[in-house]
């Protein structure tokens, strides 16, 4: 089973540019869950920490292309070179300003700010792992799981470490914690020329469709914006969850069993030779999620939500690693890392709106009734999936 995985790691520079952004991508399982201990401690309101958190999701979600396109542009080094000590100040400032009990309309000023610093490492480490394989297409789908790998490994072990920061050091420890890890992987990432893949820079009279305007893309996006939201959504109640039980400490453990469970899925899809295409699976896996979610809605204790989640969590991953890989086959090489980046932001901007939803639920009818939200969030990426029917039938027979 691990073969696939052993010939990967024969690509020249391939296991050290991996670590790298493993490293520098800890801070992403981090900075939501830290924003919530922060805000939390110094204002006592759910209502408050969803709001900000979705204020820095849309933000996010606004700047990931963004900052992918100008890596296109002019390469990966030069564009980390500048965002990486601009996140280091600017959340440095947020931090400052909560701890000062500063007013609160500063502190979405501060979010929006260092929001606007956020590159998608994911991305540029999956756009790497392309152009280092060359031709080697079937590893793509080997890398591709891999590194929904790490991903899961850093979803395990940054709720955790943001958590024990902000419980045993301070609320904003997982903060600073978070952009620790971030600046030496993300540079570390950066300083490894060798196989960064080459820039494209625009060329006079040659024009690329705008991204967002392929419809293969659109119809991925739009489901990975519902994704987001489940996402944000599942984080923002198991933190109340927790805490109704006076066990916040538990909630990175509980956070990080539901990751396990995507990563051992990822392990095994890496492994596998498809005979279904990655439309086809996206669809499986979307399904999939979507029931392993309703016994959220059943769950009245931590034991019985850790069991849930890790069930819940086997779908996740493949069904990542098969948006990722529709998106890419959809474009030009000169636009894939936007494209990547594409597929990332639809999360946060899903997210946006999960957690500010989230956050009324809980405050207003509690942390088990919060389990309605990520479910509804994957009845919508299903349903309004419906106008887009047409690309999927072409997609599943194509790709």
């Amino acid at each position: 089973m691990l073969s696939p995985y052993r010939r990967l790691f024969q690509t020249p520079g391939g296991f050290r540019f991996s670590a790298a952004a493993f490293i520098g991508r800890m801070s992403i399982s981090m900075d939501s869950l830290a924003l919530i201990f922060i805000v939390v401690h110094a204002s006592h309101s759910y209502t408050l920490a969803g709001a900000l958190a979705a204020v820095a999701a849309t933000v996010m979600a606004l700047v990931l292309p963004l900052w992918s396109r100008v890596s296109d542009r002019i390469g990966q080094r030069k564009t980390l070179m500048v965002a990486i000590p601009s996140r280091v100040i600017l959340v440095s400032v947020f931090i400052l300003l909560v701890q000062l009990h500063a007013p609160r309309w500063t502190w979405f000023l501060a979010i929006i700010a260092a929001e606007s610093t956020v590159v998608n490492l994911g991305g540029f480490v999956r756009r790497r792992w392309l152009w280092a394989l060359g031709n080697n297409k079937d590893l793509v789908n080997t890398a591709y799981s891999y590194e929904g790998l790490m991903d899961e490994f850093v979803f395990i072990f940054g709720p955790v470490i943001a958590t024990a920061c902000a419980a045993s050091i301070a609320p904003a420890a997982g903060l600073v914690v978070g952009l620790i890890f971030m600046a030496i992987g993300s540079t570390y990432f950066a300083l490894q020329t060798k196989t960064e893949p080459p820039a494209h820079p625009r060329e006079d009279g040659v024009r690329h469709t705008p991204v967002m305007r392929n419809v293969s893309v659109q119809a991925v996006v739009l489901v990975t914006f519902f994704l987001g939201g489940f996402f944000n959504a599942i984080a923002i109640v198991v933190v109340a969850f927790a805490q109704e039980r006076g066990a916040m400490s538990h909630t990175g453990w509980i956070l990080a069993i539901w990751s396990a469970g995507s990563a051992i899925a990822a392990t095994i899809a890496g492994s596998i030779k498809w005979k279904l295409n990655y439309a086809k699976r996206l669809w499986i896996f979307l399904f999939a999620l979507t029931l392993l979610t309703v016994p959220l809605l059943f769950v009245h204790n931590l034991i019985t939500l850790s069991i849930a989640l890790f069930c819940n969590g086997l779908a996740i991953a493949p069904l990542i690693v098969s948006a990722y890989a529709v998106a890419e086959a959809a474009v030009p090489p000169a636009q894939i890392t936007e494209t990547l980046a594409w597929v990332v932001a639809g999360m946060p901007l899903g997210g946006a709106v999960s957690s500010a939803i989230g956050g009324w639920v809980i405050d207003h009818y509690g942390a088990e009734r919060g389990f309605w939200v990520p479910l509804g969030c994957l009845v919508g990426a299903i349903t309004l999936s419906l106008p887009y029917f047409r690309t999927w039938n072409r997609l599943r027979s194509e790709l």
